[in-house]
């Protein structure tokens, strides 16, 4: 562009002022157009001219003008003519400035302009006054790209890394640049940002415009910067900084700023910063399009993760399947979410990034919060992605007025990543505690996760239990938090992976011997946990016990050890390994097995209706006792035998719980093989003390059989209005019980399907000690008819056909319409007593001429079961169910 005189028609009416270029006619503020010099073919259709002119007659007089817009395409130093069009303008005196805008293309965008160089010229009077060149790219094998599925900016550059630093005009060298996220506005000159791209079209050349626009907080513009670079080809980053200031401070005044990046008309990033009374080191906050959260772009380090890579090493960690699916598919639903959003869908609400992560000691909590961390960043959620883990210790301070400031000043430590709170749950204590602090720091962070300054996720963590308590001891806590995740005890198996990798961090290799040993002592500790056992913690401390042994027994030698290998100064032996686990092996009787009892009880279970899967499970145990003690295995280290019965009411648990223990005395695994019936009132006693007293008694009495807990998931049932229940006192003298007499007595606990996973969740020993679960399904209309056939022949009693028909549709009403509180045979059984109730109560109102002379049952003596939906409620509270 350059500016000159020219005589025409009009004389010296006119001065030049500016030819520009641009290819949408949409209006913007004070009458200016989208003005580019590099346009996608395929958004292209006509390319216009703006020519400008200063009009010197301007409030003087009108005056006439012709011009000559030309265009031409420039290949290997030549220039074709597209296009001249001539245009008469006639010129009031009214306008200072004149304006002359006319394009030439095609409709159809991208089948006229092809990728090239091109060039507008402007005459007046037979002389050029102006010209402007312009360039035509297209993205390689992307013949019809779809605008729907993927902005035309984004096939050229991808942004890699943004910085920003602080200058004079002529800028300063890489080397001498501090990086800042903030700017003193005493000190500040020019504001630069260096930016990064990955270049995505490196097999051609092709021209970069980048446009910068600075904004102050209230979006008025401050200032904006072009730059116009070829890309050359073969070059995999385009590295480039731009500027806008004054070369004397003062310009910039304290305010929040965005620097927005656009190119082809699309917004590549905003660039969000700070000017104050003082600069500060550090990376901007970036916001990326189609994103609510920033993201902090940085070329190095871990920030270049992908996505795949993190999941890839969580997925490495040992164990935690259930934890590691949640957070796969949390993080699939996130870009589903971010899809929708960039597609234009509406948001109603923000994307859940608080969790809460509850489960015993060692199981990986934190070291998953980090990696949720890193996760969240990478999918701009978070700007940085750290991770600060603090306690109460951290948060609550020591007298009034110090809480608050204290806990502020670690939100904002973890502003841009992850608060990771361990052991939660001891900010919120007893609600009678007026003096705790804790509340307070809950409170804080209640307000910050509903309406702070956002780029945060909070994860608390801690025991089930008392996370549970935790997140009631706050009306807004629970609302905040939409993640659970369940971190279960690590399994034995997997303990022993986690030992394998604890000795290569320490250095040292395990002999077959030690290892076998290694295991034997997880297994015996894992069974014997309870809720402070250790999991992954407990496993590193043992290895690096049986290191210290080894360094004991190699250092107790003669000789200084000049001679000794490194393997063997690095190689755990069993002995290291003995002196840390003493082992006793207790002497169990030899029982042989009792074929005929064992016949019996198993015909016992057969005639049972239903049950099928049932049966099948314990026909499965027998033939694994019997091939057991046929293979001289230890039975009992290799079944706990202890059996949980699931079901509703009236499906026949206590009847083969009756049979299990009859299965285990022929089997000779019981040494008396009777049965022991009790409930929660039987072991839990009224005050402290009491309880383990009276559980220990009920046990003594099964040693040698089976103990049957009905309804057992009583015992971990709260009371209202108290605030210690003895139910966990029992349950804790059980389970040491169950250890510390293996093989002396067998427990079965039975209870509702819902209610007995609340049980077993209760107390972290429990589900370890039960490896035995038996279903027991609702029997179906057919089996429940055949129940109350084999009840009334018990009786004595015959049904008339009629009568057996509508039983059984009755029946068969009752199962379609049932209920939590459905009795499926104890139900029957209540229908067959009223039936023959009312059968009895007919034969006695009749003469003793009309009465029959056998025991049959009629249509008269069941017509007061209705199939009706209305009568379905009064009919069960008659009939007792």
């Amino acid at each position: 562009m350059r500016e000159s005189k020219a005589k025409t028609a009009g004389g010296a009416n006119f001065k030049f002022r500016e030819l520009k270029v641009y290819n949408s006619t949409e209006y913007l503020w004070d009458n200016v157009k989208k003005y580019r010099q590099v346009f996608d073919r395929f958004e292209t259709a006509y390319v216009y001219a703006e020519l400008s002119l200063y009009n010197k007659a301007f409030d003087v007089q009108d005056w006439a003008l012709r011009i000559e817009l030309k265009c031409f395409r420039v290949e290997d130093q030549n220039r074709t003519e597209i296009c001249s069009l001539t245009i008469d303008k006639e010129i009031s005196r009214f306008d200072p400035t004149v304006y002359v805008r006319e394009g030439w293309g095609n409709q159809k965008k991208g089948t006229f302009w092809k990728a090239g160089t091109y060039f507008w010229e402007a005459y007046i009077g037979g002389q050029k006054v102006g010209s402007k060149f312009f360039y035509i790219i297209e993205a390689e094998d992307d013949d019809s790209p779809d605008e729907d599925e993927e902005r035309i900016a984004d096939q050229y550059l991808k942004l890699q890394s943004v910085k920003m630093y602080e200058g004079p005009y002529d800028d300063v060298s890489s080397d001498d640049r501090t990086y800042l996220k903030q700017f003193s506005s005493q000190e500040t000159r020019y504001i630069y940002l260096e930016l990064d791209f990955l270049n995505l079209q490196p097999s051609q050349d092709w021209h970069l415009e980048l446009f910068t626009k600075f904004h102050n907080q209230t979006r008025e513009l401050k200032g904006q910067v072009s730059r116009l670079i070829q890309v050359e080809p073969e070059k995999d980053r385009i590295q480039l900084t731009v500027g806008w200031g004054a070369a004397t401070p003062n310009l910039w005044r304290e305010d929040q700023y965005t620097a927005e990046i656009v190119f082809l008309d699309s917004l590549i990033a905003t660039v969000h910063f700070e000017v104050s009374d003082e600069s500060m080191e550090g990376s901007p906050k970036v916001y990326l399009p189609g994103r609510d959260h920033p993201v902090l772009l940085n070329a190095e380090g871990e920030d270049s993760e992908e996505f795949e890579h993190i999941m890839a090493d969580l997925d490495a960690l040992i164990g935690l399947q259930e934890v590691k699916q949640q957070m796969r598919e949390h993080a699939v639903y996130i870009q589903f979410l971010q899809l929708r959003q960039k597609r234009g869908f509406a948001m109603d609400t923000g994307i859940d990034v608080h969790a809460v992560f509850s489960g015993n000691p060692g199981t990986g909590k934190t070291t998953v919060a980090r990696m949720m961390g890193k996760l969240y960043q990478k999918m701009g959620l978070l700007s940085s992605g750290h991770t600060v883990v603090a306690d109460r210790v951290d948060l609550v301070g020591e007298y009034i007025g110090q809480t608050a400031p204290k806990t502020r000043e670690v939100i904002e430590s973890a502003r841009g990543g992850v608060l990771f709170i361990d052991e939660a749950y001891s900010l919120a204590r007893n609600n009678d505690d007026g003096k705790d602090f804790g509340r307070e720091v809950i409170e804080i962070l209640v307000k910050e996760m509903s309406n702070g300054a956002g780029d945060l996720a909070v994860i608390v963590a801690g025991y089930t239990d008392e996370m549970k308590r935790f997140l009631d001891s706050n009306t807004g806590l629970k609302s905040r938090f939409k993640l659970f995740y369940e971190f279960r005890n690590f399994l034995p198996q997997e303990l022993s992976q986690i030992a394998d990798y604890a000795a290569t961090r320490l250095g040292v290799t395990m002999t077959l011997a030690a290892k076998a040993l290694i295991n034997e002592t997880i297994t015996k500790s894992f069974r014997e946990r309870d809720r402070t056992f250790g999991n992954a913690r407990y496993v590193h401390d043992l290895i690096e016990k049986a290191k210290v042994q080894m360094a004991l027994r190699i250092m107790a030698r003669d000789d200084s050890g000049e001679s000794l290998s490194d393997e063997y100064l690095s190689t755990i032996e069993a002995e290291d390994v003995v002196k840390l686990t003493p082992s006793t092996v207790r002497e169990r009787p030899t029982i042989p097995v009792n074929e005929d009892l064992l016949t019996s009880a198993l015909a016992e279970l057969d005639v049972l209706i239903g049950m099928d899967a049932v049966k099948a499970q314990l026909h499965e145990l027998v033939r694994l006792v019997r091939y057991y003690r046929q293979s001289g295995r230890d039975v009992l280290n290799a079944f706990h035998l202890h059996t949980v019965l699931v079901g509703n009411p009236g499906t026949g648990k206590t009847t083969v719980a009756r049979i299990l223990a009859t299965l285990y005395n022929a089997l000779g695994i019981l040494e008396r093989g009777h049965i022991v019936e009790t409930d929660r009132q039987g072991l839990v006693a009224g005050y402290v003390g009491q309880t383990a007293e009276k559980t220990a008694k009920v046990i003594e009495e099964a040693i040698g059989g089976l103990l049957f807990i009905d309804e057992a998931y009583a015992l971990t049932q709260t009371q209202a209005g108290q605030r210690g229940d003895f139910g966990d006192e029992a349950i804790q003298t059980l389970l040491k019980r169950m250890e510390d007499q293996r093989g002396e007595f067998f427990v079965c606990v039975a209870g509702y399907p819902d209610n007995m996973e609340t049980f077993l969740k209760a107390n972290p020993g429990l589900s370890s000690r039960f490896d035995k679960i038996l279903k027991f399904e609702d029997y179906n209309p057919e089996q429940l008819g055949r129940i109350a056939d084999e009840m009334f022949r018990d009786r004595g009693v015959l049904l008339s056909a009629p009568a057996r028909q509508h039983l059984q549709a009755y029946l068969a009403f009752l199962h379609k319409y049932r209920d939590a509180y459905f009795g499926n045979a104890r139900t029957v059984r209540q229908l067959v007593v009223d039936i023959l109730r009312r059968h009895d109560l007919r034969q006695a109102e009749s003469g003793k001429g009309k009465r029959s002379p056998s025991a049959r049952i009629s249509r008269a003596d069941v017509e007061h079961l209705k199939l009706d939906t209305k009568e379905l409620s009064i009919q069960r509270k008659r009939i007792g169910f």
